[in-house]
């Protein structure tokens, strides 16, 4: 699904108006009709105090058709209008005079502090103040309105996007409604998935409120969110005449004394995810871990009893894998560069790799091309150096990923995979995957899936998304506290059933 800035989402309105041949009002009505539909599906007529909030701008006008909606099928509702300027929209005006003919209750007028009202913990409150327009912070009177709406505990549905947010900019200071469900209208909004903003819009549901298709889908854009249709048109189902050497042979190179759990993990994600033949380089101390957790793994040493010191130069592999539990010691960093010098296919690096490469960035010019590195934000602020807020941060990935030709994965709540100027963001996944090693098996599924001859950034994509939803398999039988990093390794495979709808096989623990 694309991802749309307000400027194409206004420019989506205009085309919307002419070749439908309908007027700005009458869009207004619509979207705000199935904002009404969405809201009357789940209160069915349930005497909640309803308190609506309205801007003088479209925002505000969504919000007034809304309410008179309500009020038309016998729920309790206050109207607020908050008057912010004496500028109005045409339709906020136009809508305002159709609410006044189907009530007594006018809408009751806020110009400042003196005329909020109380709000209760069980009412439910509608935030339709500020839209995806809004330029600036909101500051002053209304900003403590919504610090006031913020604080009732009140439950809080915002139109199109909790006001004070802004689509596609970070503003440094002001209030934000802090909404516990947000629907928006036809495309999700970039602010929505990152981490400076992400926790002002609740549960959030997309309305498609019949934009011109035409339209949306030739425009141009380079953010997309992956979902789980996405995600079945990148995977490939396996030929029934095929070997095991049809799906790659993949190197994994990490570990050191005291750290072998991460690259076991590693290894046991990239035969979950479907490698035909996965080896793993790690220090002496860890070869029977290796093969007692990982029978179907095979196992090279290093000289070094508890290091990497040297990597296998000649080894033939479709792909490799580097940093899990490898150390930073001066001896690891040393072979990793000897080995850079000498490959041409990707290599995945992960965990310690980033740092290597942090503390030695000429380094990041000897990386094959359509290689991966997958940091987590403290491993990308010693890569990157430090970020003024988030849409910083993704130019300098941008960046970064440009100027050496890698695919970099930032993970997260929303983990983002940042392709030259692409931008995907996965929707996968649950609070329980924050654990030790689940990055560790998201770098084995990444690694298997371009073993398996998918492009690099198509592997990533897949691997992101299925390692999510794994996750949520995992935990919707565990509980998210007790999901370890073994489990989303062992459910990739019902990650991928799950992908088509087959059911996967309930989890069973001896």
């Amino acid at each position: 699904m694309k991802i749309l800035t307000a400027a194409q989402l206004a420019e989506a309105d205009k085309v919307t108006l002419e070749k439908q041949e309908i007027t700005s009002e009458e869009l207004m009505e619509r979207a705000g009709t199935l904002v009404f539909n969405e809201i009357h599906k789940r209160l069915q007529g349930a005497p909640i105090p309803i308190k609506i909030f309205c801007g003088i701008g479209n925002n505000g006008g969504d919000g007034l058709v809304v309410g008179r909606h309500l009020i038309q099928h016998g729920y309790e509702v206050r109207t607020f209008v908050v008057n912010y300027s004496d500028k109005r929209s045409e339709d906020f005006l136009s809508n305002y005079e159709k609410l006044k003919e189907i009530t007594n209750h006018w809408p009751e007028l806020i110009k400042s502090e003196n005329g909020f009202p109380e709000i209760h913990t069980g009412d439910f409150v509608i935030d339709a103040l500020f839209g995806i327009g809004l330029n600036r912070p909101v500051e002053g009177w209304p900003a403590s309105l919504i610090n006031l709406i913020n604080n009732s505990q009140a439950f809080v549905l915002s139109i199109d996007m909790p006001s004070g947010l802004a689509p596609d900019k970070i503003f440094k200071d002001g209030a934000v409604v802090q909404a516990g469900y947000t629907l928006s209208f036809q495309s999700p909004k970039l602010s929505f998935y990152l981490p400076d903003t992400m926790d002002y819009v609740g549960d959030l549901q997309v309305i498609d409120i019949a934009l011109d298709r035409e339209y949306l889908g030739k425009v141009d854009s380079n953010i997309f969110l992956i979902g789980k249709e996405e995600a079945q048109s990148l995977y490939r189902s396996r030929k029934i005449n095929s070997h095991k050497g049809d799906y790659g042979k993949v190197l994994i190179i990490g570990g050191s004394y005291g750290k072998m759990g991460s690259v076991t993990l590693t290894s046991r994600a990239a035969m979950r995810s479907g490698t035909g033949l996965c080896t793993v380089f790690i220090p002496e101390c860890g070869y029977d871990a290796l093969q007692i957790s990982n029978p179907e793994v095979m196992v090279l040493t290093d000289e070094n009893s508890k290091m990497i010191t040297k990597l296998p130069l000649n080894f033939d592999a479709d792909v490799y894998c580097f940093g899990m539990g490898a150390g930073t010691n001066d001896a690891t960093a040393k072979a990793f560069e000897e080995f850079l010098k000498t490959q041409n296919k990707p290599i995945v690096v992960d965990a310690d790799g980033i740092n290597i490469l942090s503390k030695n960035k000429s380094l990041l010019e000897k990386m094959p091309e359509n290689s991966v590195i997958t940091p987590h934000p403290g491993e990308l602020k010693r890569l990157i150096g430090e970020w003024k807020d988030d849409f910083d941060k993704l130019e300098k990935v941008k960046a970064l990923s440009k100027k050496f030709k890698l695919i970099v994965v930032v993970k997260g709540a929303h983990t983002f995979i940042i392709n030259n100027e692409e931008i995907y963001i996965n929707s996968s996944g649950n609070p329980g995957m924050a654990t030790a090693g689940s990055g560790d098996v998201l770098s084995g599924v990444i690694t298997s899936f371009v073993g398996q001859k998918y492009s690099s950034l198509a592997a990533t994509i897949l691997a992101v998304y299925l390692h999510g939803s794994s996750g949520t398999i995992a935990s919707d039988q565990l509980g998210y506290e007790s999901l370890l990093a073994g489990d989303i390794a062992d459910n990739i495979g019902r990650a991928v059933q799950e992908l088509f709808n087959r059911n996967p096989e309930p989890i069973k623990k001896n």
